[in-house]
């Protein structure tokens, strides 16, 4: 097991590890423990009763967080002509078709979203083995393959959060920065478990929200009490 340095010791020793958390409590504790030299994330993570390796128990899905994610993110588009443009002009940061296509072949990835119209899918399918280990590779469930460029790119742009359940049931995502208010985080915090609770997939049984719990980058995580959340949903 990893050591502790003395900054984690020193926060984990004013803390009780064993104490289940309101969510705004855990994250005023959170917010009030970070003391890196950077503005770090506040980070949530559920691990759900569900079996991933089973087609009708996986979750996956996007999530508008109403303050935004306090990260730039940057968008790719595969589109031509007018998309292009509109791609454009609602600010995407990478936009193309053929050449966008040989840069990615390249290694040369130099956005964290990727958006394509519906024309250009027989020409992004040809990188999902570049695209698709990343997580990069449009969707239609996902709203990233969409004749709706506008509307995707400035939805990325505002922070839409995809989620996708890993083997072990969890669901985790960046949901704001320590510089966020309290009740900024807390919406946010609250935006992403509904979505979850959403995505509940039909195969799902029993018990479907298992554990929550919140974490900062560079600090301790903390356990979310349940009924907690169920009291001031």
């Amino acid at each position: 097991m990893a050591k502790q340095g003395k900054r984690l010791k020193a926060i984990y020793a004013g803390l009780d590890r064993d104490k289940q958390y309101a969510l705004a409590e855990a994250i005023a504790t959170l917010k009030s423990a970070a003391k890196a030299k950077f503005d770090e994330t506040i980070e949530i993570s559920m691990n759900l009763g569900i079996d991933p390796r089973h087609a009708d128990q996986m979750v996956r899905g996007v999530v508008g967080l109403p303050n935004g994610t306090g990260k730039t993110v940057r968008v790719g588009v595969f589109a031509r002509g007018p998309k292009a443009e509109e791609a454009l002009a609602a600010g995407a940061d990478v936009v193309g078709a053929d050449d966008l296509a040989a840069a990615v072949q390249e290694g040369n990835i130099n956005f964290d979203r990727c958006i394509a119209t519906p024309d250009m899918m027989g020409l992004v399918g040809r990188l999902g083995k570049i695209l698709g280990p990343r997580g990069l590779m449009p969707n239609p469930r996902l709203g990233t393959v969409t004749m709706d460029v506008k509307g995707a790119v400035q939805a990325a742009k505002a922070g839409q959060v995809e989620f996708r359940a890993e083997k072990a049931g969890i669901v985790h995502a960046g949901i704001g920065k320590v510089s966020f208010s309290d009740d900024q985080l807390v919406e946010n915090a609250r935006a992403f478990i509904e979505a979850i609770q959403r995505a509940k997939p039909t195969g799902a049984k029993g018990s479907y929200v298992k554990k929550v719990a919140v974490s900062s980058s560079m600090g301790p995580g903390l356990k979310v009490d349940l009924a907690s959340l169920a009291a001031q949903a």
